[in-house]
């Protein structure tokens, strides 16, 4: 399979493999799609290493989940058996090349008046070969190890995308967990808060409001801990069907295993546009569509042409098995065939064909653009995960000092209670932006490796029962 090379990419189909076969062809389609040498974000421009990219977060959930996710998730187990399947046609189409035997036997008695109630053994065999002068097998063969190319990279395409979901929902899973250890830690603050607020009411320091707003504050936190339960709960279910198993035991992992959330490398390198489009499957299957659809056009084309086919047969009758092979007959015959009229039916079909043919390099092309704007987005995001984390670990800080002020002071009767529970709300607010800006920044770089193409295994992904090149492997 070709591979797509960088700057001005001129995506032009011979007109041989537009016609299929080597009749006279018509010209070939052109299209450009500017492929740039370098992208338009500021980064470093070594070879990314994508390869196996979740286990630079260092957390083994992440690790866990993923590695049972590529061997047990159901959808990966469908295209691998659409795999093996497109394999099975790629034997189907090469078997035309050879000629096709059939052998036949019986036995055989007359009845009624006069006849000869004798067992009559027979032995035959019939064979018939379609020479492919035309090329309209070699084109069925052609399309079939394209679809087979194609099926791989939709597997590893599939494993990409299932990679990426799986680490990106344990980080959120992380985030979560964080986001609840808060909750829960900020209302044990809030309940001495509340307790401080009464008994400065019995000393007759405070009216009942100071009592009230301590009492409505504590029940807006306790009810988001229900709410980020159940969240959590939903994304630990949603880790088990990703990863092929029943609910439970994921939640009682991230349970168990409670830690920060995790922190990706610095640097991100991205390599060069057309290193990450030999990498992309899903741009490797897109093309992989294109060169079956246009070898369809030979096998449609090839109705239009004479068939060449060999037939023949031999056979041997008797009516005893000791003389069953003292006579054999048989006969060969080579005929030719032209299609003269079908009402239009050949043409059109060339013409659907060839329509195909052209929406499947609308869709290569279409592919190209995605990938690009993929890793495009996810530079972007990525930059600005890490300007949000630092932002938010300022605003924390000082948050954090102003609460611990607003509550001394608020022991020392020198502010108010609405004074104390704005630094509080304030607290509360910054350490959920920063757990929630620090997955933002997790995922933002598995989004981004996602998108130059890691997490998929070449050896899965098979052109004619070998593996295609610029794939990432174990």
């Amino acid at each position: 399979m070709r591979d797509i090379v960088g700057g001005p990419l001129i995506i032009a189909l011979s007109a041989s493999l537009l016609s299929g076969c080597s009749a006279a062809s018509r010209a070939a389609p052109e299209t450009g799609i500017p492929v740039p040498d370098q992208w338009s974000v500021a980064a470093p421009s070594d070879a990314p290493a994508t390869q196996r990219y979740w286990t630079r977060l260092a957390d083994p959930l992440v690790d866990r989940h993923v590695e049972q996710a590529l061997a047990n998730n159901r959808d990966i187990a469908q295209a691998a058996a659409r795999v093996a399947q497109a394999r099975a046609g790629v034997r189907a189409a090469r078997a035309g090349f050879f000629p096709q035997i059939d052998a036949s036997g019986g036995i055989r008695r007359d009845v009624g008046d006069g006849a000869d109630d004798r067992l009559q053994y027979s032995l035959g065999a019939d064979a018939q070969w379609e020479i492919d002068l035309f090329g309209r097998i070699g084109s069925d063969v052609a399309a079939s190890r394209a679809d087979l190319a194609a099926a791989g990279y939709g597997l590893a395409d599939l494993q990409r995308l299932i990679a990426g979901q799986v680490a990106q929902t344990t980080v959120s899973a992380r985030a979560l967990a964080v986001q609840l250890a808060i909750a829960r830690d900020t209302l044990t603050i809030q309940d001495e808060n509340l307790q401080i607020a009464r008994w400065r009411l019995q000393a007759g320091l405070v009216s009942s409001l100071d009592v009230e707003q301590a009492a409505a504050q504590r029940a807006q936190t306790a009810a988001s801990i229900p709410a980020l339960e159940r969240d959590l709960a939903q994304a630990a279910n949603t880790i088990s069907t990703l990863i092929g198993e029943p609910p439970g035991a994921v939640r009682t992992a991230l349970e168990a295993d409670a830690r920060a959330v995790p922190v990706p490398p610095d640097a991100a390198a991205l390599g060069t546009p057309a290193a990450m489009l030999r990498a992309r499957p899903d741009v490797r299957q897109a093309e992989a569509a294109l060169l079956a659809d246009t070898a369809r056009i030979g096998v449609a084309r090839a109705q239009l042409l004479p068939l060449v086919r060999l037939t023949g047969n031999v056979g041997t009758a008797s009516f005893g098995i000791d003389n069953l092979f003292d006579i054999v007959t048989g006969g060969l015959f080579a005929g030719v065939s032209q299609l003269i009229f079908d009402g239009g039916r050949a043409r059109a079909q060339v013409a659907g064909a060839e329509a195909a043919a052209q929406a499947s390099l609308a869709g290569w092309e279409q592919a190209i653009l995605g990938a690009l704007e993929d890793v495009e987005s996810a530079a972007a995001a990525q930059r600005a995960a890490r300007e949000r984390v630092t932002h938010f670990g300022t605003a924390l800080e000082a948050a954090n000092n102003a609460a611990l002020l607003a509550r001394s002071q608020y022991q020392a009767g020198l502010i108010d209670f609405q004074t104390l529970l704005t630094a509080e709300n304030q607290l509360l607010s910054a350490r959920n932006a920063l757990a929630a800006s620090q997955a933002e920044r997790a995922n933002a770089f598995i989004a981004l490796n996602q998108a130059l193409g890691g997490g998929w295994n070449s050896t899965n992904a098979t052109s004619g029962g070998s593996s295609p090149d610029g794939g990432q492997s174990e």
